[in-house]
């Protein structure tokens, strides 16, 4: 089965999948990923993450078998959002620290990405005669 999960920093070294912090009845803290059956639940879940200034995650489909796999190794918890389902709303609070960190948004301030390359200065005539006697001895 298809499912839709939320990734930050997709496609990146530092790639992270988007959990939500859970307490089980003995009050041990745990996480829990959200797998949507629909895109746009997703999406509208990434845009109200986005409201609450978190780091923007990108939607991506995968395998639900695969997400509880990566559950299951990891220790934590998975949740399928089904279609029409009741609104999911994210926590109103995020983590201070995650395991990942957002990339850097790079702003663009019209100028040159690499400086501009300096013309090559003018190599003395006396030198440029000592570099090809050396190379002329090779042959």
């Amino acid at each position: 089965m298809r499912v839709f999960v939320l990734i930050f920093n997709a496609g990146t070294d530092n790639e992270g999948i988007h959990s939500i912090r859970i307490s089980n009845a003995q009050g041990i803290e745990g996480n829990k990923i959200l797998m949507f059956e629909t895109e746009d639940d997703a999406t509208r879940y990434a845009l109200m993450l986005e409201a609450q200034d978190f780091a923007v995650p990108t939607v991506e489909m995968m395998n639900a078998d695969d997400v509880k796999e990566f559950c299951e190794s990891t220790g934590y918890e998975w949740e399928i959002v089904n279609e029409n389902s009741e609104l999911v709303i994210p926590p109103e609070t995020n983590v201070e620290q995650t395991d990942w960190q957002a990339e850097p948004e790079i702003e663009d301030t019209n100028e040159d990405f690499f400086p501009p390359i300096p013309s090559a200065p003018e190599v003395a005539n006396s030198d440029l005669d000592s570099i090809r006697r050396q190379l002329e001895g090779l042959l």
